[in-house]
């Protein structure tokens, strides 16, 4: 069921009224008790004046369950988020000023979407991105709606990124987070043809288990000489006997032997000297 805007009942000339539905006609009951209950509010105080706003709440739940209802299925329950958007009524309710003279709906439906897209903030997250990560996306929704109008198509990450004035690296991240309200179970069925989401997943990486001796022996290394970096590379990459290394250097096989001898030795001493 759309919600109301504050433009949208406009009254026609009384010869060309339409027929109202049921709905609109609810709706149109439910604007103008509003509008009454709050001027009566106003001209109250204590108890009588909470009562009245007790009764515009109960009146206008029906807005907050509808807008409840759009953010349904996206990882949060469905009862959690009705009690969100009911809180942000009552917030609505308790802070809107009649006396502005705007329509309640233009102020209580940001009002309860606001609080709603917060609660997704602080406790929707499988896996908790970043916080600018977190706040850039209900930008990038927007903006992605205004693009598109403009472009007549789905924007590009760059279009964005220059829309809102941010870096590409921040809008990839936040686009790549949607995934973080419900991430797809391992079990979930797929079409014929489709590769489940537990086969795509990778496998154990042999170099994990020696990252940590490469990125200690990189500083090292980086202080030999080039010879010395070959004569490494050639017999421990390169899987060169000693007589190839000679013959490649310019050396005997006996002089390479006592080379790499002297090689290991001091990188052993270095490699003691970083771990004391």
């Amino acid at each position: 069921m759309p919600l109301v805007g504050p433009t949208s009942e406009r009254q026609a000339p009384s010869d060309q009224l339409a027929p109202q539905t049921p709905s609109s006609a609810a709706r149109t009951h439910r604007r103008a008790e509003t509008a009454r209950l709050f001027d009566e509010a106003v001209q109250c105080d204590g108890a009588v004046r909470e009562g009245l706003l007790d009764q515009i709440i109960r009146l206008n739940m029906v807005i907050a369950g509808e807008l409840a209802r759009r953010y349904h299925g996206r990882g949060i329950a469905a009862d959690d988020l009705d009690q969100v958007a009911n809180l942000g009524l009552v917030k609505a309710v308790q802070g809107f000023d009649p006396g502005q003279g705007n329509d309640f709906l233009s102020f209580a439906v940001p009002t309860i979407r606001g609080e709603i897209r917060r609660y997704f903030r602080d406790f929707g997250w499988a896996i908790r991105p970043p916080r600018s990560v977190q706040e850039l996306q209900s930008r990038i929704t927007t903006a992605e709606g205004e693009l598109f109008q403009a472009l007549g198509r789905s924007p590009r990450p760059s279009e964005i990124a220059g829309h809102l004035g941010v870096e590409l690296e921040l809008v990839v991240d936040s686009l790549a987070a949607n995934g973080c309200f419900a991430p797809m179970s391992l079990d979930a069925p797929v079409a014929e043809g489709d590769t489940a989401p537990a086969d795509r997943l990778g496998g154990l990486d042999s170099s994990f288990a020696t990252a940590e001796a490469r990125i200690v022996l990189g500083r090292i290394l980086g202080d030999l000489s080039p010879r010395d970096r070959q004569i490494l590379e050639m017999r421990f990459f390169g899987g060169c006997t000693q007589a190839e290394i000679g013959a490649e250097i310019g050396v005997t096989q006996m002089q390479v032997s006592r080379l790499l001898s002297r090689l290991l030795l001091r990188l052993r001493r270095r490699l003691e000297a970083e771990a004391a």
